[in-house]
Order: C-alpha cells, then structure tokens, then sequence
C-alpha cells in the first residue's frame, strides 16, 4: 500500500450553487469585439464564455464565507467584525499597523503619496500595472530589476520572480537617498507570476539593512509563492505553508495587499507596516480618501469574507489544487508548441505572443492582436501584458516593453477541468493560424494606464 498520488486532479470542493454561462457565435464575438475598440476591458461580461482577463476578484467564495457575510457588523468605528479581519491578517503579517482598504491600488495611492514625489527612486523585480502608475503618478521612478532569467520566457528556473541584487546593490551605492524603499512582488505577476525565493527575500533584505531602506511586499499572492517555495526550495519541504509566510512577512517592513487575489474575497485590500510615524500619515490619508481605519472603504461583511479567505488560502489541499490545474494548462499548451513562460506560475498561464506571433514588431502590439484572435475564435477573454501595458513612457514616448505577454488568468475556484480544457483547444486552433493575425494600431488613448480605455483598430 503506498499513497503515490493519483494523476486527476480534482477539486477539493462541491459545486454549491452555479451560475449560466451564455454561449455565442464568432459573428457576434467579431462584433463585440470591434465595438469594444478591440480592448477586452471593454467588453460587455455577458458576451464573454470563458473570463481569464484577471483572478482578482473574480474567484468564487466559500460556504463558510458566505455565512460570514451574516456577521459583518456596520459600526463606523470599532466593528468586532474589523477585529476578526486585524487578528486574520496579523496571524500571518504581524506587521504593528494594519490599514484596511477597498482594494490594493487603494493601499498603493496611500504609501506613494505618503513616501513618493519628484525625483524618488522605487525599484522592485517587477512593479505591477497599478503600482507602477500610483508611483509615476506622484512623480517618482518606478525601476525594475528582475533576475535575468526572468526576462527569458523559454529558460526554465524555480525563481525567475527574483529580484536582481547585484542590480539592486549598484542603484542603492548610486542613488540612496533617492530611494525611500524597496519592494518586491511576490508571486511576480508582470513576469509571468513568477515565484521569489525565500533566499531573495533574505539577500534583498540584507541590502536593505546595509543602506537603511525599508522591505515592503507587493503580497497579493503570497499563499501561491509560499507554496512553490515549500515545493521547490530546499529546506522548506516539512515547513507548513502559513509559517513560510509568516517568515517572509518577518522579513520585511510593511506590505500591500490586494484582498480579491489570494485572500479569495471579491473586494478588499489593505496597507500594513511597522513604521509608526509612516503608519500615522498613512493613517490620516485613509480617513481623507478611504474611510475610517476600521473599515477603510469596506463593508463589515467585506472584512469577515477576508478573515475567513485567510484561513482558506493556505490550506495545503486547496494549494495544491490550485498549482496543479494551472500546470494542467500550461502543459497542454506547451505539449501542443505553444511558446509559454516556463516554468509555470501560480495564478495564471502567460503565453510567449511576441514568439507565437513574430511577424508582427512589437509596436504593433502582438499581445493585444492575440488577446482579440482569442476571443473572436471561442469566448475566451485573456489580459495583454506587454507593449500595451508598459510599453508607454511618462514623457508620452513609446518603446517595446521588455516581454510581449498574454496572461491566462485562471479564477479561483470558479472553473472546472472541461472549461480548462476548452481554453487548451481555443489557443490551439488560434496558435495554427498565429502568422496570419494582423497587429493593430492605436486610435485613442488616455495618458496613464492606457491599457485599461484605449481603442485599437487592425492594421490592414
């Protein structure tokens, strides 16, 4: 008798209630589609089958959720139901100070107005879309530093999510008392949802305390990072996935948080940090733009759903589902030559389209031509994370993003193999025709995050 495992992975959970999903025909998606501006952002959800534009926020709740809602409690000030949420987010961050907000980006626009401004410096592996913005928008520099590998979609490494220290090392010795911190992105999403190493947070920490600087998390996606630093570092193997975050939340100063990611809520985030003096302006500015900081935006039911998504995220069970379905996907794909950013992350499949579709420049946008070509062959709505997304300057300039990506970001909880294996068949059926899907132009564009509102017409 052994207990080697069984080869179908199935969910640890039953189908409590369902929602419809409205089938369509490929007229109807091409009209959609160019009614939309040929931006997925725009697109009616009804119109979409199968939704991979992002997992924040998308994922489905739990029973046990669900019934927390019926304790929130709505005080202004002082909730019991704002204690749960302190004592879930403490037991795993035991940060001194925690500041709800309505969702991640919140949290972002307080810590850079607190510490951002002209000619501030904040490096990171990869700042994420949001982040980036509420960085510049302050004026400061948000510079990324990602580990070679990190950059090579094709090269196979457990940590690609790591920040470059030697880099990191050399901007500090030049520019420290520009830089008010340090971040890193754990998993690091615009990479390909790579993991971080606890050796890298370790050496990025040593750094830190060499020049003085504070450690901050990017942390939307600790639970998956914790869990391939248990599969894939060594060391960790017999180590519970809640003690490995704890230990990368001991080693740095503060974090943000985006609750509608592993935190399996549909809204929420928080801001949480050591510094009491950075806590107090912090603090000042959430009651000026958020609310009160015993709900920050949210409802009491809000933080109940998040307290109890805490508990749920790191269950080992439900981790290794959810790491193994993701790699169900990119296994597929990558069986059936479809160039993807290996090895696979912990959210989401990125597919290589700068390779799959290498006829067309980078400034022609192949990650947003095969976003549009995904759609139109099946319903599937995927996110470009490329030249669209960061391939816009501050100054207004345009220059090829490092990676042309399109992510396949798989909802927690909400989809079933059959639907898994519906996506493998659409990217396949697009992949054979990838060398005649034309690149597009921009028609219009807003001058920040662009990505979001701006509509593209094809090139002829």
């Amino acid at each position: 008798m052994t207990d080697e495992p069984f080869r179908t992975i199935i969910e640890p959970f039953r189908i409590h209630s369902v929602e419809p999903m409205r089938q369509t025909t490929r007229a109807a998606r091409a009209a959609a589609l160019a009614a939309a501006g040929y931006n997925l952002f725009e697109l009616p959800a009804d119109d979409v089958l199968i939704d991979l534009l992002t997992d924040s926020g998308t994922g489905a709740m739990s029973a046990a959720q669900w019934a927390g809602l019926q304790l929130g409690n709505e005080a202004y000030a002082g909730s019991p139901s704002f204690q749960r949420f302190h004592e879930a987010v403490t037991g795993l961050f035991p940060f001194r100070h925690v500041l709800p907000t309505h969702q991640g980006r919140a949290a972002e626009k307080i810590l850079f107005t607190a510490v951002g401004g002209p000619g501030r410096i904040v490096p990171n592996n990869t700042h994420f879309d949001t982040t980036r913005a509420n960085i510049e928008f302050t004026g400061a520099d948000a510079v990324d530093l990602p580990t070679p590998e990190g950059l090579q979609p094709a090269t196979r490494h457990p940590f690609k999510g790591n920040l470059d220290v030697t880099a990191l090392e050399k901007l500090l010795a030049d520019h420290a008392g520009a830089v008010p911190l340090v971040m890193l992105t754990v998993t690091n999403n615009s990479g390909g949802g790579q993991p971080v190493s606890m050796a890298n947070i370790r050496a990025v920490r040593a750094v830190c305390d060499q020049y003085r600087k504070p450690l901050f998390l990017d942390a939307c996606r600790f639970a998956e990072n914790a869990w391939f630093i248990r599969t894939r570092e060594p060391g960790y193997a017999d180590t519970g996935v809640a003690d490995i975050v704890r230990e990368m939340a001991g080693l740095a100063d503060g974090m943000t948080m985006s609750a509608k990611k592993d935190p399996l809520a549909n809204i929420g985030g928080w801001l949480a940090l050591n510094d009491d003096s950075l806590a107090e302006r912090c603090r000042n500015l959430e009651i000026l733009t958020e609310g009160f900081p015993t709900y920050g935006g949210l409802a009491g039911r809000d933080l109940e759903a998040i307290a109890q998504g805490l508990q749920e995220c790191v269950d080992e069970d439900y981790l290794r589902y959810r790491i193994r379905s993701i790699a169900y996907l990119g296994e597929a794909l990558e069986s059936a030559g479809v160039p993807v950013v290996v090895p696979f992350g912990g959210h989401a499949v990125f597919i290589d389209a700068r390779a799959m579709l290498s006829h067309l420049d980078p400034l022609q946008y192949p990650g947003q031509a095969l976003v549009c070509a995904l759609y139109e062959e099946g319903g599937v709505r995927a996110c470009e994370i490329g030249t669209v997304m960061f391939g816009r300057r501050p100054d207004g300039s345009e220059a090829p993003a490092a990676m042309d990506l399109v992510r396949l970001a798989v909802p927690r909880r909400t989809y079933t193999q059959s639907h898994i294996d519906y996506v493998i068949e659409v990217v396949t059926r697009v992949a054979a025709r990838a060398a005649t899907l034309p690149g597009l132009r921009i028609v219009s564009q807003p001058a920040q995050l662009r990505h979001f509102t701006a509509r593209f017409a094809p090139l002829a």
